[in-house]
């Protein structure tokens, strides 16, 4: 049975008894833009918890996640009650978090960040609900945020625009660029970094243009300091007419990202670190000689600045596969091709 089955006899098994099943977030939008998905949230309203579970459990072993509310994984289905966010504390953990099964469609949504995840599907009546205008951002392809007074309740919601941004070529609306500029993201933990840029280094067709939307909101500078001395580093122009060493490294992330889809996961992240992080070098070498602007050694004084990127972003070893060394590696001998 596949995750679309499983979702589809779970919500007809809820209509049965009294309640409504909603696919809801990434695979409504996903499929919004003709796009395979196979992670499905549905969310139930009308049915409380201890009811819910025993229903669910109807099709498969149950676990359930949550203190406050509850999302019960079926499978690979996830099934949650609608619930509410309030903000507590800082950092990713500080909200509480209450489910509530008799809350609104729209009430419920507005936990969400972005218009485009915050559209409903009906899989009784096949019909979108969608309170907050999401289908038609998708169609301008236009990224808007739900809640201007609550979005910046999660930094991480920054990070997520920069790769939804690059996935799905849409253009940040300058109110939610606005608010990103604003928010802090020191209290984001390196692991969450790495999960929003990983995506975006993988999963987008042009990585770069979630770089270049993280330059102008400001989140190199936070997060990224190697990367933000690239901009403005001159190259020699007989060698690189494109530009800057930024724009140079634009041009690679995106060129490398041509050229991964055959490997293992661990090495299409090295691939694409080893893009990232190939010139970062040549800010503290780069002189005026002969002439000519040249980055002597550059390739050698790349390692440290590699490796302090690499550390704060807590990348080492995936599956067995040293990762880190290999972008040392990219970074030391790139030149020798």
């Amino acid at each position: 049975m596949t995750e679309f089955e499983l979702a589809s006899r779970i919500a007809e098994r809820v209509q049965a008894a009294q309640g409504r099943a909603l696919f809801v977030g990434g695979w409504v939008r996903d499929r919004q833009l003709g796009r395979d998905s196979k992670d499905i949230d549905l969310e139930i309203h009308g049915i409380e918890a201890a009811p819910l579970r025993t229903l669910l459990e109807e099709f498969a072993p149950v676990n359930a996640v949550g203190e406050s509310f509850t999302v019960y994984k079926v499978g690979a289905v996830d099934v949650a009650l609608p619930r509410t966010e309030s903000k507590t504390g800082r950092g990713h953990r500080g909200f509480e978090v209450t489910g509530d099964p008799h809350l609104s469609i729209e009430a419920a949504s507005r936990r969400r960040d972005f218009t485009i995840n915050a559209i409903a599907w009906d899989p009784a009546t096949e019909q979108y609900l969608d309170p907050h205008g999401g289908r038609a951002d998708l169609e301008h392809r236009r990224l808007r945020v739900v809640d201007p007074a609550t979005f910046a309740d999660d930094s991480l919601r920054v990070l997520r625009a920069l790769q939804f941004s690059a996935r799905f070529d849409l253009s940040l609306d300058d109110q939610a660029q606005q608010i990103c500029r604003r928010v802090p993201l020191d209290d984001l933990p390196a692991e969450r970094i790495w999960g929003e840029l990983e995506k975006l280094l993988l999963l987008s067709d042009r990585p770069s243009r979630g770089f270049e939307l993280a330059l102008q909101l400001g989140v190199v500078d936070q997060l990224w300091p190697e990367l933000k001395a690239l901009v403005g580093c001159e190259q020699e122009p007989e060698w690189h007419p494109e530009g800057d060493v930024w724009v140079h490294t634009m041009l690679v992330i995106d060129e490398a990202r041509t050229r991964i889809d055959d490997l293992p996961r661990p090495q299409q992240v090295a691939v694409m670190l080893g893009a990232v992080c190939h010139d970062l070098g040549k800010p503290a070498t780069t002189e005026f000689i002969d002439g000519r602007i040249r980055s002597r050694n550059h390739e050698e004084a790349g390692v440290e600045p590699t490796r302090a990127l690499l550390n704060r972003l807590n990348v080492r070893s995936m599956s067995g596969y040293d990762v880190q060394q290999q972008v040392v590696g990219l970074v030391a001998q790139h030149l020798k091709p």
